[in-house]
C-alpha cells in the first residue's frame, strides 16, 4: 500500500531496532540504559563544571560547554526511542519520526561545527599564541557558536521537509533504531534522488568541510609541535589537543563511514552498529576523554568537591 503526502501524517512507522537479537533484550537494555545515564550525568557535570568555575571561562571552555550541551541533546533524542524498541515498543508516528529526524540532524550537524571551531581554536593557541587573545574573543567565540547553531537548525529544516515529500510503500518497518534519513528512503516509492543529492552536497557542507578544516588545522599543530626544541614543550602542546583528536576520529570516522559511501554498499547491520557509536558511545566517552586527560578540568572538578565538602 501506497502512503503519499496527503494522508502521511496519520500514518505509523515501526523501528526494528536490535529486534535480531532477541535473546539479549534485557542485556542490550542495561547496556544501553547505563551508557545513557553515565552520558547525561558526564555531559551535566561538566557543562556545570565550566559554566561555574572561572578558571574555566576561556574560549577553548566555552566550546566544551556546547559540546556537552549538544551531546546530551543528541543522545537524548536517540536513546529514549532506542531504550523503548526493546521492550517491543516499537511504533512511531510520521510526526514523530520526522521530529526526531529533524532534531537528530540539527544536533549531529552543531557537533561538527562545534568540534571543527575546538580544533580551530586549538590551531590559534598553538601556531599563533600571540594573537590568540586577539582572534579568540568573547565576542568571535559567540558568533561561532550562534553560527553553528543557526546554519545547522536550517539546515535540518531542509531534509525534513524534503521527507515529507516523499511517498512510502508496503511494510513500513524502519530497518534502524532511530528514524534516520538513508533507512527512510529504503521505504520510500518515491524517486530519492534529490534527496541524497541533498545529502552529498549539503553534507560536504556540513560534514565533510567542517572535517577537512579540522584535519588542516591539526596538520598545521603537529607540524608546529615537532618543531618545539624541548620534548617537556612538545608534551604540553600536544597533550593540550589530544583530548580533541581522540574525540574527532570517534565522531568523524563512524558520521563518514555510515553516510558518504556508495548506495551499494549501504549494510542495515553495519550502519546500525556504527549509528550505536556515535549516538550513544561517543556522546558518553567525550566528557570522560575531556576531563581525565585535562589539568585544568580535574582542578576545578577537585575543587568543586572540597567546596562542597566544607559546606
Amino acid at each position: 500500500m501506497e502512503t503519499n503526502s496527503s494522508d502521511m501524517f496519520s500514518t505509523y512507522f515501526f523501528l526494528v531496532g536490535f529486534s535480531d537479537y532477541a535473546h539479549h533484550q534485557a542485556i542490550l537494555f542495561l547496556v544501553f540504559l547505563s551508557t545513557y545515564i553515565l552520558s547525561l550525568v558526564g555531559n551535566c557535570l561538566l557543562l556545570s563544571l565550566t559554566v561555574s568555575s572561572p578558571q574555566l571561562h576561556l574560549p577553548m571552555y566555552f566550546f566544551l560547554s556546547n559540546l556537552s550541551f549538544v551531546d546530551l541533546c543528541l543522545t537524548s533524542v536517540v536513546v529514549p526511542r532506542l531504550l523503548g524498541t526493546l521492550f517491543n515498543k516499537n511504533a512511531i508516528s510520521f510526526m514523530e519520526c520526522i521530529a526526531q529526524a529533524y532534531f537528530f540532524i540539527a544536533f549531529a550537524g552543531v557537533e561538527c561545527f562545534i568540534l571543527t571551531i575546538m580544533a580551530y581554536d586549538r590551531y590559534v593557541a598553538v601556531c599563533q599564541p600571540l594573537h590568540y587573545v586577539t582572534i579568540m574573543n568573547r565576542r568571535m567565540c559567540l558568533l561561532l557558536a550562534l553560527a553553528s547553531w543557526t546554519i545547522n537548525f536550517i539546515n535540518s529544516v531542509l531534509h525534513t521537509f524534503l521527507i515529507t515529500k516523499l511517498s512510502f510503500c508496503g511494510p513500513r518497518l524502519i530497518q534502524h533504531f532511530f528514524c534516520d534519513l538513508i533507512p527512510l528512503f529504503k521505504l520510500s516509492c518515491s524517486d530519492t534522488s534529490v534527496n541524497e543529492l541533498v545529502i552529498f552536497t549539503e553534507g560536504f557542507l556540513v560534514v565533510a568541510a567542517p572535517f577537512l578544516v579540522t584535519a588542516i588545522s591539526y596538520f598545521h599543530i603537529i607540524w608546529t609541535i615537532l618543531k618545539i626544541p624541548s620534548t617537556s614543550g612538545m608534551k604540553t602542546a600536544f597533550s593540550t589537543c589530544s583530548s580533541h583528536l581522540v574525540v574527532v576520529t570517534l565522531f568523524y570516522g563512524t558520521m563518514i563511514c555510515v553516510y558518504f559511501r556508495p548506495s551499494w554498499a549501504y549494510s542495515l547491520n553495519h550502519d546500525k552498529f556504527a549509528s550505536v557509536l556515535y549516538t550513544v558511545f561517543t556522546p558518553m566517552l567525550n566528557p570522560f576523554i575531556y576531563s581525565l586527560r585535562n589539568k585544568a578540568v580535574r582542578k576545578a572538578f577537585k575543587k568543586l568537591i572540597v567546596s562542597k565538602n566544607v559546606q
